[in-house]
């Protein structure tokens, strides 16, 4: 059966979000009748020409969401707040918990199949030799707002499954790729972009093709079981591997890797401060710090035994969003500033080490 044939009508939340924009595109793709529930803050361009049925408001409010479900098949779920560090609590909290818990209680209450997307940040942390699965234990070690309320916006859909609601649950990696419009995960190519010299953090992670996440969604619409989980993985690589491929793409200098979890750590430290100082958090803060330096790798073996799931390797998807950014001027705009405009102590302290590194370099020569 067709798409439109099991589900004649489907609702994307977060449709002008980075994975939100390319699941849109891709249903639209398969003829499906598209509905999306957007803020009415969100920037106008992602959904531009689509034809899609919008409704807007605040996914926090249950009417908003009860009117958004009504007489839709399918809701897939991909609406969230993402900031990993230890501001905007408040906000993470009434996101990605409250708006979890209306969407699922209205898809349940609309009769429809759910999909939710969480975070492999929710689950267990694996490394490379041991990749963690979806029944690996959470460890608490990087209990950031973020990943606390990405767990419990997933325990909030499990509750409605316990009343009714037909729901699965996937979890993504690191995504690249195209219509990446904020940029969201796409900011560390354009960090990484043009720089002579760069120094990576010690850590690894998993990384993807958003595309292949968008199909994993569908796939697990169709063919996933309720209530269970399924990993939307992708190639592990370190840091210093992933910004080496992103030089190479975009015509980037040499990626050399940090010294130990300490000169990044104290990046985190730095940033913090700055985020305390100036009431805005940067990316690079104590949460993230924590995170950079440790492995974080999982297995998809589920999904692709369930779902057929079979990711690209992670130059195919930084190709993708770096042509992406070409063809949408962010490109340029990387080799001047930071693509909010904003100079952060990421980049300073990128810069600092870089001209460490260019010192260590002409000491040597001598």
């Amino acid at each position: 059966m067709s798409w439109n044939q099991t589900f004649p009508i489907t609702l994307v939340t977060g449709g002008r979000g980075f994975l939100g924009n390319n699941l849109v595109r891709l249903l639209l793709e398969r003829g499906a009748a598209v509905r999306t529930l957007e803020s009415p803050a969100d920037d106008e361009r992602p959904l531009a020409g689509l034809d899609v049925e919008r409704h807007r408001g605040d996914l926090c409010d249950p009417d908003v969401a009860r009117r958004a479900c009504e007489g839709v098949a399918c809701v897939l779920h991909t609406a969230g707040k993402v900031h990993v560090g230890w501001q905007e609590q408040a906000e993470q909290w009434r996101i990605n918990v409250v708006g979890a818990q209306n969407i699922a209680t209205a898809a349940r209450e609309a009769g429809a199949r759910m999909v939710h997307v969480s975070s492999v940040n929710a689950l267990g942390r694996g490394t490379r030799e041991a990749p963690a699965d979806e029944d690996s234990p959470w460890s608490h070690e990087l209990d950031n707002p973020y990943i606390v309320t990405k767990r419990e916006g997933d325990q909030e859909v499990l509750r409605q499954v316990a009343l009714g609601l037909d729901a699965r649950i996937v979890n993504p990696v690191y995504m690249f790729g195209p219509w990446d419009w904020k940029p969201s995960s796409g900011r560390m190519i354009l960090k990484v972009a043009g720089h002579p010299l760069l120094a990576a953090p010690p850590g690894s992670n998993d990384f993807c093709d958003v595309r292949d996440v968008a199909r994993g969604i569908l796939a697990a619409a169709e063919h996933g079981q309720t209530a269970r989980r399924y990993i939307l993985g992708g190639e592990p690589l370190s840091y210093q591997e992933v910004w080496q491929i992103i030089a190479g793409v975009t015509g980037g200098g040499t990626v050399l890797r940090l010294p130990g979890p300490w000169m990044t750590l104290l990046l985190g430290v730095g940033g913090t401060l700055w985020g305390e100082i100036t009431g805005h958090e940067p990316d690079v803060n104590c949460a993230t710090a924590q995170a950079v330096v440790l492995e974080h790798h999982y297995s998809y073996a589920r999904a692709a035994r369930e779902l057929g799931f079979a990711p690209r390797p992670a130059r195919v998807a930084i190709e993708a969003a770096w042509q992406w950014f070409i063809e949408y001027g962010y490109a340029e705009q990387a080799q001047k500033k930071e693509p909010d405009g904003a100079t952060s102590p990421f980049a300073e302290g990128v810069e600092a080490l870089t001209r460490f590194a260019r010192g260590l370099s002409s000491d040597a020569k001598s």
